[in-house]
């Protein structure tokens, strides 16, 4: 399947990511302090439903996994980085939650992801939430015509590591459309004027995915999936999907 996608197939997928934004300020909305990840996955799973579109997560079997993925979004909590299954755990007050979502509609597919504090901020956690996010801020404003995958990469990762946090080893963003994770893959770090160059139709997941204490290492729960940080420390996850035009960067996944 072709990496460069239509000014039509891209409108399709902006409607698959409004389902995405709406399913994700739904499920931050429904967390507090005593509600369960197993609670936040059944408001995703209305969300989409509601919307008439499907999960991409749900049973979601990549060639590396052993167990198909079980939830409808993915809930990961403190020092899990990603891939954190919704389980009957209840969050705490000071939990930094990262929620990652993903919807079919009409067969093209949306995927972000947040991450947020639930009831009292610690200072240090909201640095990193804020660091996280404005690392997408820079992946987006360097997906442009002309521009190569490692000055995207660079603009993610540069100021991160300059900022002391570490960034998932061997993770990153992906090609989207069709399928939930297509070619290319999207570095979170990189150096400029190196790889593929961006053009016109190209639709991306970026996704950095940053941890305190300047550790890229982690380690897999006994679920198979969740990948939490090596060094105990907590993690933020910042996710848009967003298309490379003429016009520049268009964010797919917004409400």
């Amino acid at each position: 399947m072709s990496m460069i996608k239509t000014p039509a197939e891209i409108a399709l997928m902006r409607a698959a990511g409004r389902v995405v934004a709406s399913t994700l300020a739904k499920v931050r909305d429904a967390a507090a302090v005593g509600v369960s990840l197993k609670e936040l996955d059944t408001v995703a799973a209305a969300s989409i439903a509601e919307a008439g579109a499907t999960p991409a997560f749900l049973n979601y079997k990549p060639r590396w996994a052993s167990v198909p993925f079980p939830g409808v979004i993915c809930t990961s909590v403190n020092d899990a980085v990603v891939h954190g299954i919704p389980n009957d755990y209840r969050l705490k007050d000071s939990d930094l939650l990262s929620v990652d979502c993903g919807a079919f509609l009409d067969g093209w597919c949306g995927d972000a992801a947040i991450s947020f504090i639930v009831g009292t901020p610690d200072p240090a956690d909201q640095e990193l939430i804020d660091a996280t996010d404005a690392a997408l801020a820079r992946g987006i404003d360097a997906a442009r015509i002309g521009n190569k995958m490692g000055d995207l990469g660079y603009a993610i990762g540069g100021a991160a590591r300059r900022g002391g946090y570490g960034l998932l080893a061997d993770h990153g963003g992906h090609g989207i459309g069709k399928t939930m994770h297509a070619e290319p893959d999207v570095p979170n770090d990189g150096r400029p004027g190196r790889g593929i160059k961006l053009t016109e139709g190209l639709v991306i997941a970026i996704e950095p995915m940053l941890i305190l204490g300047g550790n890229d290492d982690y380690f897999h729960d006994d679920d198979e999936w969740t990948l939490r940080s090596a060094n105990g420390r907590r993690a933020a996850h910042s996710e848009h999907t967003v298309a490379v035009t003429a016009d520049g960067p268009v964010i797919l996944t917004l409400p």
